[in-house]
């Protein structure tokens, strides 16, 4: 049975159930502020934090079939999926902490806040860019592993 599935899709579709979960789990915490709360409002980054982590779900099983059908090696394949994972789980973490702590409705904003702190511009713009180039470079090397597989089917 191990045989049925390569490392980075396995990781893929685990990394999708676990962020499914903590969509549920959001969810869970969004309605119980909403009911909280005068306005019937949740704290903005308690909604993003649901919301990202129930697309990051899908995307992880997009991720997951792109993997299935790479031409890669599976360690390429590993990697590409690792660092979408990776980058997934850290924005979620953030959209969380900013949820709990209610600092911000703009994480971008300048300046940089979390909780009583702030951050240098410099970090978070290291942070961007590094998720930038780890996502969609990632995702580039699944997508075209998966059409050199794919491509001669459809024509």
């Amino acid at each position: 049975m191990d045989d049925l599935i390569s490392p980075a899709v396995a990781l893929a579709v685990l990394a999708s159930g676990v962020f499914l979960l903590i969509g549920l789990l959001t969810g869970i915490w969004k309605y119980v502020a909403i009911m909280q709360s005068e306005k019937a409002r949740a704290p903005y980054y308690v909604d993003i934090a649901h919301r990202a982590s129930l697309l990051y779900a899908s995307a992880a099983l997009i991720l997951a079939a792109l993997a299935h059908f790479s031409v890669w090696p599976a360690w390429v394949n590993w990697w590409a999926v690792l660092a979408n994972v990776v980058y997934f789980a850290l924005a979620i973490g953030t959209y969380v902490i900013h949820g709990v702590l209610k600092d911000t409705d703009n994480q971008l904003r300048r300046p940089h806040r979390l909780g009583a702190m702030s951050l240098p511009s410099m970090l978070i713009q290291l942070f961007m860019w590094s998720l930038i180039i780890a996502e969609l470079g990632g995702t580039l090397v699944l997508l075209a592993g998966a059409w050199q597989f794919l491509w001669p089917q459809v024509m």
